[in-house]
């Protein structure tokens, strides 16, 4: 019988990033993300592409 569960990803993603927020950035930043039906993940990662995008 073969395995069940959720298929390997092409991309292994391994790395974890901590940060430290103010109650004020955190407020903001689950508040971006509720409003834009996104996660809190999905919001970061959006943010690192924004900046890649527009700064040299």
């Amino acid at each position: 019988m073969s395995k069940m569960g959720r298929p390997k990803s092409d991309v292994i993603k391994d790395r974890i990033v901590t940060i430290r927020m103010s109650d004020e950035e955190h407020r903001k930043l689950k508040e971006y993300s509720r409003k834009h039906q996104q996660t809190i993940t999905e919001t970061i990662k959006e943010g690192v592409h924004l900046l890649y995008k527009t700064r040299d």
